[in-house]
């Protein structure tokens, strides 16, 4: 039997304590963390490296399908499994779009559940019994290519606005100005967007910027 490392994610306590207990039960794998919001996820995230995250969608402070990009952004080999309540078809499209190969109830929480652990460690994706008469198989990969062509990386709102104006040709003590930190500040966001966006020189970041929407091309 497959062992894996993962991480719970759900607001309810009681509900991690169950899941946990089952998959410890009647599984090999390994509970690693649990948390009960995105934002504590992506902190554990920092000190731990999991295969499988389950994931619930509404929680406090960020919701399970808007933290998936974050996630991958930070991880990409994690495999995401979405495990709710909402029986909600849109739900299942907007997980998968954002990058979640598994999406279940919280009913399905047994033999569906291990079953679709393994599935998503081999790239299958996994949906629930309740929506398989929804999505045949040829919209599930249509799903899956869509979001793995189109993800985007997650600026926060300081990135955003160094990445902006760095494009109109603002020069880093500029910058620094105008927001109030040093200039050296500036040069480590700038160096910081360079590794993240993958970008050997300033002429791609504002390609970069002009591509995903944050400049326009006459700015």
């Amino acid at each position: 039997m497959n062992s894996y490392n993962i991480i719970l994610v759900d607001d309810h306590p009681m509900v991690r304590r169950g899941i946990r207990t089952f998959l410890e039960e009647e599984s090999a794998h390994n509970v690693i963390g649990e948390v009960g919001d995105g934002f504590s996820l992506l902190d554990l995230l920092d000190n731990v490296q999991p295969d499988v995250i389950l994931l619930d969608i509404t929680m406090p402070k960020l919701g399970g399908i808007e933290l998936i990009p974050r996630i991958l952004e930070k991880q990409p080999d994690i495999k995401l499994i979405i495990l709710t309540m909402h029986k909600n078809e849109q739900y299942v499209c907007s997980a998968l779009l954002a990058g979640a190969l598994g999406f279940l109830l919280k009913e399905d929480s047994d033999t569906e559940l291990l079953c679709a652990i393994d599935n998503v460690m081999d790239g299958q994706i996994t949906i629930s019994p309740e929506f398989k008469r929804s999505f045949s198989d040829d919209v599930l990969n249509d799903c899956h290519k869509r979001q793995a062509s189109s993800r985007k990386i997650a600026l926060s709102p300081r990135e955003e606005q160094i990445l902006k104006m760095i494009s109109k040709g603002i020069t880093n003590k500029e910058i620094g100005e105008i927001l109030d930190i040093s200039k050296r500040t500036v040069e480590n966001h700038r160096a910081s967007l360079k590794k993240r966006l993958n970008a050997k020189k300033t002429a791609d970041l504002v390609k970069y910027a002009i591509s995903e929407g944050y400049i326009s091309p006459e700015d």
